[in-house]
């Protein structure tokens, strides 16, 4: 019976040192870094939103899931809501709404957005239900064929393609899909109605 004991007494590791405690975490940060980081930078990353560009759709502290993925397979729709780098400053990440797509030609009077294809040579008025704050303007553009238009919901304070011009498609990071934080407002965003740790100016017109 003795002998088993001292058997099983020689089987036990000794304590594992200062050096191996430190090769442990390394290994496990190296894991962990080589999930996380392509699961941002391909997957999905969270945003901030700041501001009020996009009132009443999005509000200052809602925090967002973004999908990166989907938009490499499928081409954004009319009235999706997504989020891209700033073209003229790619630091920057904003969120608007696409209202018009890759080969038409948009027209703001009056703040009625009118939008003419080939399927519409007469043009059709885009639905502007969910606007609450309009702005005063004119503005027409006639976009190439990887080039979208995006308007904030709130148009008084929105800093979009009215003054920037059109967004390509190269720029687009994906579009929001979950909202974790904002009083009274989590959730899952319903497709289309509807990503390091970043901020949306949501109130960033210049």
């Amino acid at each position: 019976m003795e002998e088993k004991i001292d058997s099983l007494i020689k089987e036990i590791p000794k304590k594992t040192g200062w050096k191996g405690i430190l090769k442990e975490i390394l290994i496990f940060v190296i894991i962990a870094f080589g999930i996380v980081l392509p699961f941002r930078v391909y997957v999905a990353e969270p945003y901030l939103v700041d501001g009020r560009s996009m009132d009443p759709t999005f509000a200052t502290g809602d925090y967002l899931i973004v999908d990166k993925l989907s938009y490499r397979f499928e081409t954004p729709e009319r009235n999706s809501v997504v989020v891209f780098k700033y073209p003229n400053d790619t630091s920057k990440s904003f969120i608007k709404r696409i209202i018009g797509l890759p080969g038409e030609t948009v027209t703001i009077k009056d703040n009625t957005v009118t939008v003419v294809n080939s399927e519409n040579p007469n043009g059709f008025v885009v639905d502007g239900s969910y606007v609450t704050h309009q702005s005063l303007g004119s503005y027409e553009k006639k976009l190439a064929k990887d080039e979208y238009y995006v308007l904030g919901d709130n148009r008084t304070e929105s800093f979009d393609s009215r003054y920037w011009g059109p967004l390509q498609k190269k720029y687009i990071t994906g579009k929001p899909v979950v909202r974790l934080f904002g009083v009274g407002r989590i959730g899952i965003i319903p497709f289309p109605i509807l990503s390091k740790f970043s901020i949306i100016p949501g109130n960033d017109k210049k």
